[in-house]
């Protein structure tokens, strides 16, 4: 019709997103690609990225504190094998099927019952995965190795109270062979018999020991603090 004329329409797009929402999707595509393709480790869609729990190694989840006066106790043999940070808690990297041994290694060594703060993850769970590569590096950094971190840290390529290596895995080794893990002929590493990471009933009561002492620790301090246990005072 006369007068009218035809107007074309913008096709419809995406709204942006935001800056931060980019930078951790590319995050999360870096770690979960050096993972996969590096470690051989499966992952889930998601972020954060997170690591498939009970395929190729389970979990103890300790509070921090605890889990680094074990590993100052383990010494030497506590260097062999991924240990993990998240806030508060320590994660401990330990052989396949581990897991489901602890509630009765906890039995074994007198400390079931007790309500220690001992989680183990094993089949079917999931584990934040830290970022693979310390701050300023990158998947294509030389060898490819992955950064240790520390707890609030400031890193800039993750957030804070994200998930970091305190111990990370060795690309080009098989993680199964740096595990705790069950062993009557004890752990081996390339040196030999004897020289690997503690086994696992070693983790578990040094674990289970410094968890304990923390906690005596902290009620000690606090009946202090209450004043429990003081004599009274008259005037």
């Amino acid at each position: 019709m006369p007068g009218i004329r035809s107007v074309t329409l913008p096709s419809p797009r995406r709204p942006d997103l935001p800056a931060r929402e980019v930078s951790e999707g590319r995050h999360g595509d870096r770690t979960r690609h050096w993972y996969e393709n590096v470690l051989g480790w499966p992952t889930v869609p998601g972020l954060p990225p997170r690591l498939v729990v009970g395929v190729r190694f389970d979990v103890l989840d300790v509070p921090v504190e605890a889990g680094r006066a074990a590993l100052e106790r383990l010494g030497a043999a506590a260097e062999g094998f991924p240990v993990a940070v998240r806030g508060d808690r320590m994660l401990l990297l330990i052989a396949t099927g581990g897991a489901d041994e602890v509630p009765g290694l906890l039995e074994w060594l007198e400390w079931g019952g007790l309500g220690l703060d001992l989680r183990a993850l094993g089949e079917g769970r999931l584990m934040d995965a830290p970022a693979p590569w310390a701050a300023g590096a990158g998947p294509d950094a030389p060898h490819g190795h992955p950064g240790a971190g520390h707890p609030g840290d400031g890193r800039p390529d993750g957030p804070q109270g994200a998930a970091v290596w305190l111990r990370p895995p060795e690309p080009g080794r098989e993680a199964e062979a740096s595990l705790p893990t069950l062993s009557a002929m004890g752990t081996r590493s390339p040196r030999g018999v004897g020289d690997g990471p503690p086994d696992l009933v070693r983790l578990v009561g040094t674990v289970a020991t410094q968890i304990h002492r923390v906690r005596l620790r902290r009620s000690g301090a606090g009946a202090a603090v209450r004043g429990v246990g003081q004599p009274l005072a008259f005037s």
